[in-house]
């Protein structure tokens, strides 16, 4: 999956801003401790800096069932 690279400090900067009406970012680590933002959430907000992220392949965190 395709995402947006975030800093750390930006991906706090952006944790509850309200991008579009009622959706707020979401910035979230992957498996590789990048932080990162959906194309989705870039492509509906109307911040310019948010517009220029990088994108990068995301590497998902695999849960595993404690048995």
């Amino acid at each position: 999956m395709i995402v947006h690279l975030l800093t750390e400090q930006e991906a706090q900067s952006l944790i509850g801003v309200e991008f579009i009406s009622d959706n707020y970012f979401n910035p979230i680590q992957d498996a590789d401790g990048n932080w990162i933002i959906s194309i989705e959430e870039v492509q509906q907000c109307s911040i310019d800096w948010v517009k220029l992220l990088p994108l990068i392949t995301c590497k998902p965190i695999i849960w595993q069932e404690l048995k």
